[in-house]
């Protein structure tokens, strides 16, 4: 009798989210920095999770990083309009005074992909070093915004000095 053996990769839970310790974005390994929770008005919205080539808690290093590096989002919320999800990306934008008007215009790009998420729903950035910022949403690839200026506008949305939520952007860095 043979007995066959399947290893499930390790997983890391927040809020009843589960992500995978490790992916993979083209060939490059990619390893779960931290897990955090974005809260609005004491309402769980959603659980995302950093994604690096190597793990880090300095903020600075993960948003100059020209390596592939992933953000993984997953809603829990029920109901998010796709207007708000919208407003929320260029208002948490252009609260960091060092993003330049080219890329708040990107976003005006980016936020023709957007929709109407619902508990479940994903959005995943992949960034990749000379072709860009993917967004693929419900698991489809919707475009991609390319130059690292705007990779690194997009990650200090989430870890930078003026995040969107404190308690995110530590979960993110692991703390």
């Amino acid at each position: 009798m043979i007995i066959l053996l399947c290893s499930l990769a390790s997983a890391e839970t927040l809020a009843g989210v589960s992500l995978p310790d490790t992916v993979y974005l083209e060939s490059n390994m990619l390893y779960l920095n931290g897990m955090g929770l974005r809260e609005k008005y004491w309402v769980d919205v959603y659980v995302a999770g950093l994604y690096l080539p190597s793990l880090t808690s300095d903020p600075n290093q993960i948003i100059s990083l020209n390596a592939p590096k992933r953000l993984h989002t997953k809603f829990i919320y029920s109901n998010v309009p796709k207007q708000k999800m919208i407003d929320t990306l260029k208002e948490n934008l252009q609260q960091n005074p060092d993003i330049s008007s080219s890329v708040i215009d990107q976003i005006d790009d980016a936020a023709l992909w957007m929709e109407d998420f619902t508990t479940g729903d994903e959005i995943i950035f992949d960034y990749i070093p000379g072709k860009g910022t993917s967004f693929t949403i419900k698991g489809e690839l919707k475009g991609t915004i390319p130059g690292e200026e705007f990779m690194q506008a997009l990650f200090s949305i989430y870890v930078g000095e003026y995040p969107a939520s404190e308690q995110l952007k530590y979960g993110l860095l692991g703390k």
